[in-house]
Parts: C-alpha cells; sequence; structure tokens
C-alpha cells in the first residue's frame, strides 16, 4: 500500500498548489531550466515560443511553456543550499505524489533538471566566462547527510581524500561528493565547456574563504583546496552553491540533474567580471539548444 503523506509533512495550499513554489501539479514539465536569480527566468523565457504560466512566490519565479514544440519550464531557486532542498522536494512531490489522496504515486516520474549560474574559479586556466560543468560536485552544505542513502549515491572515497588532503574541521558539515547525470553531461557538454569538479559551499563570505571583517578559522583553506589532487588527477575547479544537493537529492529520487556555471570570478587570479550577463545568456541559448 502506498504510504500516505500527513498534511503536516507536505503542506499543499487551498488552490491546490505546493506549499513554497505555488505550483499545480498539472503546471510541471519534465524538462525544468533552474537558475538563481528571479529576474533571470524573464530572460530564460524570452527564448521560449510561447508562455502558458508565469507564477511568483518569494524568490521562486516559475515561467512555464514551449521550447521548439516541447514543454519547459524555468524556475529560480534563490541563493544557497537550503533553497535547493525546498525546491527539490517540491518538484518531486509535483511529479511523484498525488495530492487528492497524499499517496505516492505507483508509477515514478523522472524529471531532467539543468541549473544554469555563475561561479568563481579555483585554478588559474579558467578563463572569466568559461562554461564549468559541475561533473562532480563537493557539498560543503551538508544537506544529504540528513537523508537516507547519501553513502550509496556519494564517492566516499573522493570524499576520504578530499578531507584529509585540506585538514578538514571537524565543526563543519561532513562533505558528500556527488556526480551529475552522465549522459546529461554529454548531452549538454561538448568541447566548450569543462567539466570540472565543483565545490557546493553553504555561504558566500566565510565558507567560501573571503575575509571582510571578521577573521577566517582556517585562512588557508582556499590555498589547501586549490592544491588539492585526487589519485585520478582531478582537482576543484570551482565555487558555488547549489549544484551538490541538487545532484545528490536527484539522485536519491530518480531524476537527472546537472548544473552548468558561467566563471564570473577567478578565485586565484583575484579578478572578477560584474558585467557577466550576456555570458549567461548565451550559455542559456546553448543549454536549451542542447536539451531539447
Amino acid at each position: 500500500m502506498s504510504r500516505i503523506i500527513p498534511p503536516s509533512e507536505l503542506i499543499i495550499n487551498p488552490d491546490g498548489s505546493v506549499f513554497h513554489l505555488h505550483l499545480l501539479p498539472s503546471q510541471l514539465a519534465d524538462n525544468i531550466i533552474l537558475v538563481g536569480d528571479p529576474d533571470r527566468v524573464d530572460m530564460v523565457a524570452q527564448f521560449f515560443d510561447s508562455i502558458d504560466y508565469d507564477v511568483r512566490s518569494r524568490e521562486f519565479h516559475t515561467i512555464g511553456g514551449t521550447y521548439r514544440g516541447r514543454q519547459v519550464m524555468c524556475l529560480s531557486h534563490g541563493i544557497g543550499p537550503d533553497n535547493i532542498d525546498i525546491v527539490i522536494n517540491e518538484l518531486d512531490a509535483l511529479a511523484n505524489v498525488d495530492f487528492v489522496t497524499r499517496s505516492v504515486r505507483e508509477t515514478h516520474r523522472s524529471l531532467t533538471l539543468v541549473r544554469i549560474g555563475t561561479s568563481g574559479g579555483m585554478q588559474p586556466e579558467l578563463k572569466l566566462g568559461t562554461p564549468v560543468i559541475a561533473a562532480t560536485s563537493v557539498g560543503f552544505d551538508g544537506v544529504l547527510n540528513y537523508y537516507e542513502g547519501r553513502d550509496r549515491v556519494s564517492d566516499l572515497e573522493f570524499e576520504r581524500s578530499f578531507c584529509d588532503a585540506v585538514g578538514w574541521n571537524p565543526l563543519w558539515a561532513k562533505p558528500y561528493v556527488v556526480n551529475s547525470d552522465e549522459e546529461l553531461v554529454d548531452r549538454i557538454g561538448r568541447d566548450d565547456m569543462v567539466r570540472g569538479v565543483t565545490l557546493t559551499a553553504v555561504g558566500f563570505y566565510g565558507p567560501q574563504g573571503r575575509e571582510l571583517r571578521i577573521p577566517l578559522a582556517n585562512p588557508d583553506l582556499n590555498r589547501r583546496i586549490e592544491e588539492f589532487r585526487h589519485s585520478d588527477g582531478r582537482c576543484i575547479t570551482n565555487y558555488e552553491m547549489e549544484s551538490a544537493p541538487l545532484q545528490g537529492l536527484s539522485r536519491l529520487m530518480g531524476h537527472k540533474a546537472m548544473t552548468v556555471c558561467s566563471i564570473i570570478a577567478n578565485r586565484y587570479n583575484t579578478d572578477a567580471n560584474p558585467n557577466y550577463k550576456t555570458a549567461v545568456r548565451d550559455l542559456v541559448a546553448t543549454v536549451l539548444d542542447r536539451l531539447l
């Protein structure tokens, strides 16, 4: 018998939409573009052939429509891994829970999610504007550690190697290492994109080694991260704040997910490009062309 999910665990709004996203099950598309900035959803939707709905709730902004005759939606998740926990759980509920009976559907529906974002490079050769796919993500956020099966979808050997190399502080959440969906990476990634190892930080300043007025507890962490080399030669390419929980939760729930980010700053070279919107727009066009 299918599990019945209590109202306290899955809150459904009076209009039948899911609590935070305010989306109805009938509005869900199988192909979803994720972005951080709610205003960026409008830019992505400019590429759509038609628009069926436009829904806003807090930092969550969704536009659904068609692209090349296929249903697609773009959804903003805001900033940070905690928001990803909300977004992926509610998207999965829209796909796989009957909102009338509150029971889990017997037939699983798999979603395809591509997050397009911005990121800071950790290696000197990563020039500003370079698109980097998070082929592997290292989560500093700890979100996946709250779910059964995290070891099943994680690269445990990489975790141990990384923690030993950087001298991981035991006061922090234990990192987890997850891969993006391989088929999706092959579909989106070409020679114009770097396949990297992306760090998901739990904050923008101290957690990414930025020091303003408060000294850092581990001021040499970024140096150790930059110098880290796994036994297979992989190194950490970039920092951002969402890829690891997106890819980890999607693997646990049976969805395809990946992240690709445009490099707008290089932490190693200490340079940045605040005028990055053109590069992001070009990346959106490329992803839509290869996804659908």
